[in-house]
């Protein structure tokens, strides 16, 4: 038993009145509220929730640091002639995350980079060109070979940020796993004293013991194969296979909205495949691009996307499991790094099973920035295929690593750039320097 396994209540009610003073943004008055209650052991069913809602919520104001001047301030920086009222109108249209602290709004960090995601939206904002070359000719390469290998060298690290302190730390650092796409994995340097979970580990990590060893990093080489295939073409069996089908708390639960949306997409469709593909255009065609706070912040995740149309990689993931499950088409959870030469970082994405073929893939996070470039034919692509610009640490989301984290985790859901404790306590956001270095990259 460790304390992550708190966050399976995450879905039960806050008592009314903690609940009351959270939406209104009042945490102190929430925490005391749920000190006295868990002192006073009057409702133990609800203890798991209470504990998690008191480590949680004082870390949101971490995420939505600026208060209207300064967000204001932030926007006109690189967009001079944003006036209030369109600001407000960004606001009021859902494109600016922001909740309510301490009886003020505060605004979402990297709300401006979201931002940035949609000139039409915001035409002042500085856009960065994307040479799409090379990314254009490896998915082309894909379809004329049926698919595309890498051979893949990145190094990972992860040690307290400066002026954290603690004499005795422990780490996790995510390693390549066992998955269709992966093989030849090799650990070629690392820390000493680190110890590798089995390939199989559903969150594949290197662990270090408790010591007073404060920096600690690993080096790794494995092989991606990324194979092609049209799905539209897979002459799907009648009866397909009922794993990877159930609810899984807290985060993939079928609510009753769910299941009317997922009736209405994939109302009329013949066969799973024709269900998978329409559940997925209608992900990448509805769901804009959002950086979001933390995981542990989030509630439902599926039903928060499918009711925000807003999310990350990770949130358009989830909703696409949920409503391929809901619709009997088996589908699960895979993450870990986007690594392609000059830009490795956090990425998940999603499987389906298509019986008699097997298992595809689903990018609807990468599907939705095509439909925002009109990129029709890269959106076809990440239905059914990835890319070989990839590392597989995650095959399934709140899984525990190898062994148990004991203290809360930066993130209890996925696994993408480590876990750390100092004497005891786990290290959250900003506590924590990590980095992911490609070393080397060969196309084959």
């Amino acid at each position: 038993m460790t304390k992550n396994q708190d966050f399976y209540h995450l879905n039960d009610p806050l008592p009314c009145d903690i609940a009351q003073r959270k939406g209104m943004g009042d945490i102190q008055g929430a925490l005391r509220l749920i000190d006295a209650a868990l002192a006073s052991g009057g409702q133990p069913e609800l203890a798991p929730r209470l504990r998690l809602e008191r480590m949680r919520l004082p870390l949101l104001p971490a995420d939505y640091t600026l208060d209207r001047a300064q967000a204001i301030a932030a926007l006109q920086e690189e967009w001079p002639s944003c006036t209030e009222a369109q600001f407000d109108a960004l606001v009021d249209g859902g494109r600016i995350d922001w909740r309510c602290l301490g009886g003020q709004v505060r605004f979402h960090n990297r709300f401006v980079e979201t931002l940035r995601l949609y000139p039409q939206l915001a035409p002042g904002l500085a856009q960065e060109p994307e040479d799409t070359s090379q990314r254009d000719s490896v998915l082309a390469r894909m379809r004329e070979e049926g698919g595309v290998t890498a051979k893949i060298t990145i190094k990972a690290s992860i040690a307290p940020a400066e002026g954290v302190g603690g004499s005795r730390f422990q780490a996790w650092l995510p390693i390549p796993a066992a998955c269709p796409q992966q093989s030849g994995i090799e650990i070629l340097a690392c820390t000493p004293g680190g110890v590798c979970a089995p390939e199989d580990a559903p969150q594949r990590t290197i662990w270090w013991a408790e010591s007073s060893q404060r920096e600690f990093s690993v080096t790794y080489r494995y092989t991606f194969r990324a194979d092609y295939i049209d799905p539209l073409t897979i002459a799907a069996d009648e009866e397909q296979p009922a794993f990877h089908l159930e609810e899984q708390e807290p985060h993939l639960v079928f609510t009753p909205y769910l299941h009317r949306l997922t009736a209405s997409v994939t109302g009329g469709c013949n066969g799973p495949v024709e269900k998978a593909k329409a559940i997925y255009d209608y992900v990448t065609g509805h769901v804009d691009y959002r950086f979001q706070p933390a995981y542990i912040q989030l509630d439902s995740i599926a039903d928060y996307c499918a009711a925000g149309l807003r999310g990350d990689c990770g949130v358009m993931a989830m909703l696409f499991i949920a409503m391929c499950r809901i619709a009997g088409i088996p589908a699960k959870w895979q993450s870990g790094l986007a690594a392609r030469p000059g830009d490795v970082g956090s990425h998940d994405w999603a499987m389906f099973y298509i019986a008699p073929h097997g298992w595809l893939w689903a990018d609807c996070s990468f599907g939705s920035a095509s439909r925002r470039r009109g990129e029709a034919a890269r959106r076809a692509h990440y239905f059914g295929n990835l890319d070989p610009w990839r590392m597989v640490a995650n095959n399934d989301f709140f899984a525990p690593l190898t062994p148990p984290d004991p203290a809360w985790r930066h993130d209890p859901f996925d696994n993408q750039t480590g876990e750390l404790v100092a004497d005891g306590v786990g290290l959250m956001g900003g506590q924590r320097d990590t980095c992911q270095e490609m070393v080397e990259f060969m196309l084959l």
